[in-house]
C-alpha cells in the first residue's frame, strides 16, 4: 500500500506545472465555466485596454491616422516640457496623501461602529452613510452650501454671525478650493470599502473573542488589533484598494465644483490631464502615456498598502 503511494507521487511529480493546471481544470471544470464570464469580459475590457494604451505610449496617435512609433518621447515631454503635468502630479499624490488613508480609516471605523448596532437599525445607518457615495447630484448639495453669493447657506451664515462682511468666492479662490475638495471627497468615501468592512465584520467567528478572553485579552481594542483586524485581512485589503483607486481617480466631482480648469490649476489632476488631451485633444499617445504614469502610481501605492496591512495583528 504505501509502495503503491510513493509511486503515484512520484508520477505527479512528474508532471509539468501547464499539464497539471489542465488536469485541475478538467477537474474543476463546472467552476471554472461558471468564473468564465468575468474572466472574458475582464480580459476584452480591463486586460487589453490597459496593454493597449501602454503600447500607444510609445506613438503619435490622432484616431485618424496610423500611430507613429516615438520611443519614449511622451515620457520626455511629460517630465520636462509639461509644466502643468508637474502640477497635477502634486495635487493629485496630495489629494490621494490625504483623502486615501483618511476615507479607509473612516470607513473601517464607521463600518466598526455600525457592526455593533442591531441589525434593523445597522440596515438604516448603513444606508444613511453610504448615500452620499452613489448620489450623481452630489455636487448640486455642495453648490447650494457654499454658493458666491449671500443666499448661499454658508455665506448667509457666516455674515449673519457677523464674521465675513461680503460673501466669499468658496469655488473660484483658490485658497478655498482645495479643502473643499478633500471635504468632499471624504463625505463621498463611504462606498464600496465600507460595505466590503461591513461584511468583513460580520463574519468573523464570535468564539474567537472568547478563546481570546481565555488567552489574556482584556478589552475592546486589543480584540480588534489581535483578533478582528488579523481575521479581517482579505477585506482590509480589497477596501484599501477601492480606497487609493478613488482617491487617485477622483475628477469629475472636481470639475463639476471648480470648472475644468479650476482656477489657476490648483485642483488640476493627472485624471484632467488625461481627460484634456484624450477627450479634448485626441492625442491618444500622449494620453496613454498619462494613463500609464498614473496607472503605475496607482500599482506601486497598492503594493505599499498591501505590504503595510500584512503586518497588521503580527
Amino acid at each position: 500500500m504505501s509502495k503503491a503511494k510513493t509511486d503515484k507521487v512520484v508520477v505527479r511529480s512528474d508532471i509539468t506545472k501547464f499539464k497539471w493546471t489542465l488536469v485541475q481544470m478538467k477537474k474543476y471544470k463546472v467552476a471554472y465555466l461558471m468564473v468564465a464570464p468575468f474572466f472574458i469580459l475582464f480580459f476584452l475590457f480591463t486586460v487589453i485596454p490597459v496593454v493597449l494604451s501602454f503600447l500607444l505610449s510609445f506613438t503619435t496617435f490622432n484616431l485618424l491616422e496610423w500611430p507613429k512609433y516615438v520611443f519614449m518621447d511622451n515620457y520626455i515631454r511629460l517630465f520636462l516640457d509639461d509644466e502643468i503635468f508637474l502640477i497635477a502630479i502634486k495635487n493629485t499624490l496630495v489629494f490621494a496623501a490625504v483623502t486615501g488613508p483618511a476615507s479607509y480609516l473612516l470607513s473601517l471605523f464607521f463600518a466598526w461602529f455600525i457592526n455593533e448596532l442591531r441589525p434593523k437599525i445597522r440596515a438604516f445607518v448603513t444606508l444613511l452613510f453610504y448615500a452620499p457615495s452613489i448620489s450623481g447630484s452630489v455636487y448640486l448639495i455642495w453648490n447650494v452650501l457654499f454658493a458666491s453669493d449671500q443666499y448661499g447657506f454658508a455665506n448667509a451664515w457666516l455674515m449673519k454671525m457677523g464674521l465675513i462682511n461680503k460673501p466669499v468666492l468658496w469655488f473660484q479662490d483658490e485658497k478655498y478650493i482645495f479643502p473643499l475638495i478633500i471635504a468632499v471627497a471624504l463625505w463621498t468615501s463611504l462606498g464600496t470599502s465600507f460595505l466590503t468592512l461591513i461584511a468583513g465584520f460580520q463574519v468573523v467567528d464570535r468564539t474567537l473573542y472568547e478563546a481570546g478572553a481565555v488567552d489574556g485579552i482584556k478589552n475592546r481594542w486589543q480584540e480588534l488589533w489581535f483578533i478582528t483586524l488579523p481575521t479581517m485581512r482579505p477585506q482590509l485589503m480589497l477596501s484599501a484598494i477601492l480606497a487609493i483607486t478613488s482617491s487617485f481617480g477622483f475628477g469629475g466631482v472636481i470639475t463639476a465644483l471648480v470648472g475644468f480648469p479650476s482656477p489657476n490649476y490648483c485642483a488640476w489632476t493627472i485624471v484632467h490631464h488625461l481627460e484634456d488631451y484624450g477627450g479634448s485633444r485626441f492625442e491618444m499617445g500622449y494620453a496613454s502615456a498619462i494613463a500609464t504614469v498614473l496607472f503605475l502610481m496607482m500599482i506601486g501605492c497598492n503594493l505599499l498598502v498591501n505590504k503595510l496591512l500584512r503586518k497588521v495583528g503580527t
